[in-house]
């Protein structure tokens, strides 16, 4: 994912479309999208415009269709928000929301595994605690 492309929640169900079907047409992620979550036509249209707009996105037209393929890798994407969102967090925190987000999710059998490999990997290394990093170069007491 570029750093910086920013995908809204809505954007978001049109990519796991075209990164699902490698190219697709408008017709088809509108008549996906409508049997999921009731879109008009005119809202799916916006959304892949403003995805061509972001660089997410690539167009052509064929006949009287266009051709959607997706520009960003969708793994690479996935990670960078992850990224994102756990560089914005306080790190006392990270553990305690990756813990929520692994007991949230629907994982495999070979998930799990590689989570506890990962795991068992990092603890050889991990410190006993986690400091604060809300407030740089401050003795302030965290309150999380």
């Amino acid at each position: 994912m570029t750093k910086g492309l920013e995908i809204t929640p809505a954007e978001w169900q049109v990519m796991r479309i075209v990164w699902t079907l490698g190219e697709t047409t408008s017709n088809q992620i509108i008549t996906i999208l409508q049997r999921k979550v009731d879109w008009k036509p005119a809202t799916v249209k916006t959304l892949l415009r403003r995805l061509v707009a972001k660089g997410a996105l690539s167009t052509t037209r064929q006949g009287r269709s266009f051709i959607y393929r997706p520009l960003v890798a969708e793994q690479s994407t996935m990670n960078q928000v992850a990224d994102d969102l756990f560089n914005s967090i306080c790190e006392h925190c990270v553990g305690q929301t990756l813990n929520h987000v692994v007991d949230q999710a629907t994982l495999s059998q070979d998930d799990i595994k590689r989570l506890q490999q990962t795991l068992k990997e990092k603890m050889a290394t991990a410190p006993e605690t986690v400091q604060c990093n809300c407030v740089p170069g401050e003795n302030v007491h965290c309150q999380h």
